[in-house]
């Protein structure tokens, strides 16, 4: 074959450096695009943030106002200087008198008030914590405190000792030649301590720890400690009738043990869980202007970077790699701006064409949420599926019914009679709906929940019903009437 050139065309789709950056942070919440931003920030000098900026210009006009003071602070001192030689002369030395106030306190240190100290809060204790503490105050032997420390570092978030006795003796030093009754005694003594029934080995232990507890004269108290020990099956399905007469006792006072027994705390170690808060900042506001829903980006949760200009400027007395290294750094810079501009750009787009989709919602509630899948918006934006999924994960709307995530006005759709359809959080909050005013004595089986919502016009199968109400953890109607 004799070698000859051909030209052949064909399309490629090629992910530049740029645009792979850009569907990074698109992907990224809040605290996580902040999180990037800062470590970027840190091998890019040239990047610096609008804080840091304005930190900077603070400074440097601090620093001018002391090179060259105005004529004000001259006339001030001046004045000062007089007062202070009258006082001299007077051979009397000038001091103002000190106001301890609370308000001259706050400002003493110059221009520094009460607003300028933030609040430091205490990490939270955690359960092992407050048991040790406890535990270092009692009157154990150095055996039984190495035993006591076994067991409270065994303890669930719920407070109870999951994986048995033999666990815990297994877990001790072969040396210290421990016994399930040596263990079963130091456990006995920990249930004593704050929250009660802290070690317990099931409910029923748990239980009965918390009961022993009260006051024997306490009313009921001892019929509680047999329903506890005995029946706690019935007493779960609430079957005072059948308690009664398992215990051939008053059916009034069974009622009033059941009581007694359900003011009892069944989980004590998660009073003490150290699992901190988590709060979300929305990214975007929805507020009603008028008689249209008018879409804000938050500011605050927007970064705001801009390039320095002490080292753009040394750009151009640089030479070699220096130089290189400089303009390449100065491209990357205005790239990221330019990601983060496009990447506001396109969560303020979606979420405008939400909320146009989405206004009945913010106007009357769950109830008049309409249907609504990705391809609908990315039709209206001309973006991609994907694009819009990216968009809508881990981003919040402030709405006056509350912040949700951007994912949560997107659910498929059931028909209705009309030839319509309904969203499924609108079928679910006809459902809560429906529970919450119906009797307590005869609650709503799904069959009837759908059959209620087919006389409304939605149609929807019993199976349907029952996957939305577990969705919501809703009991079934043999135990919502258990529970009344």
């Amino acid at each position: 074959m004799k070698p000859a050139l051909q030209f052949r065309l064909h399309q490629q789709l090629t992910l530049t450096p740029q645009l792979q950056q850009a569907i990074r942070l698109l992907q990224l919440s809040q605290l996580e695009l902040e999180a990037e931003l800062r470590q970027i920030a840190e091998g890019n000098p040239l990047l610096e943030f609008a804080e840091e900026i304005e930190d900077d210009e603070a400074a440097e006009s601090a620093e001018a106002e002391s090179e060259y003071p105005s004529a004000e602070a001259v006339a001030g001192s001046s004045s000062d200087d007089g007062e202070a030689s009258d006082w001299s002369d007077g051979g009397g030395v000038a001091e103002a008198p000190i106001d301890f106030s609370s308000s001259s306190v706050g400002s003493s240190s110059g221009s520094r008030g009460e607003d300028d100290f933030e609040p430091q809060n205490a990490a939270p204790e955690t359960l092992q914590q407050h048991l040790l503490w406890q535990l270092n105050l009692a009157s154990f032997t150095p055996r039984q405190h190495l035993i006591a420390t076994v067991l409270i570092d065994a303890l669930n978030p719920a407070g109870y000792l999951a994986e048995g006795l033999e666990a815990i003796l297994a877990a001790l030093p072969t040396d210290l030649d421990a016994s399930i009754a040596e263990i079963e005694e130091v456990r006995r003594r920990l249930q004593g301590f704050d929250p009660a029934g802290v070690g317990s080995l099931d409910l029923r232990d748990c239980l009965r720890v918390q009961l022993e507890q009260f006051d024997p004269d306490t009313p009921q108290r001892e019929l509680a400690l047999r329903i506890v020990d005995d029946e706690l099956d019935l007493l779960a399905r609430n079957d005072i009738a059948r308690l009664a007469r398992r215990l051939r006792a008053n059916e009034d006072d069974v009622a009033a043990a059941a009581v007694l027994i359900r003011s009892l705390d069944p989980r004590p170690g998660a009073a003490l869980d150290a699992t901190p808060v988590e709060y979300v900042a929305p990214d975007v506001y929805a507020l009603r202007d008028g008689t249209r829903w008018r879409v804000s980006l938050n500011p605050d949760a927007q970064p705001r970077l801009g390039l320095n200009q002490h080292y753009c400027g040394l750009i151009a007395q640089a030479r070699g790699e220096d130089a290189s290294w400089m303009r390449g750094q100065l491209q990357e810079a205005r790239w990221l701006i330019k990601s983060l501009e496009s990447r506001a750009e396109t969560l303020l787009k979606v979420a405008e064409a939400i909320v146009r989709r989405q206004s009945a919602f913010l106007d009357y509630g769950p109830e008049a949420m309409h249907p609504l899948v990705l391809r609908e918006v990315a039709e209206e934006v001309g973006m991609h599926e994907s694009t819009i999924s990216r968009v809508t994960t881990r981003k919040y709307m402030h709405t006056p019914r509350g912040t949700f995530e951007l994912k949560y006005f997107f659910s498929s759709g059931v028909s209705t009679e009309d030839g319509g359809s309904a969203s499924a959080t609108a079928i679910q909050a006809m459902l809560r709906k429906l529970i919450d005013a119906e009797d307590p004595r005869k609650p709503l089986s799904d069959l009837a929940i759908a059959e209620e919502l087919q006389r409304k016009g939605i149609q929807v199968a019993r199976r349907t019903v029952a996957k939305y109400r577990e969705g919501l953890r809703i009991p079934t109607s043999s135990e919502r009437q258990r529970a009344s």
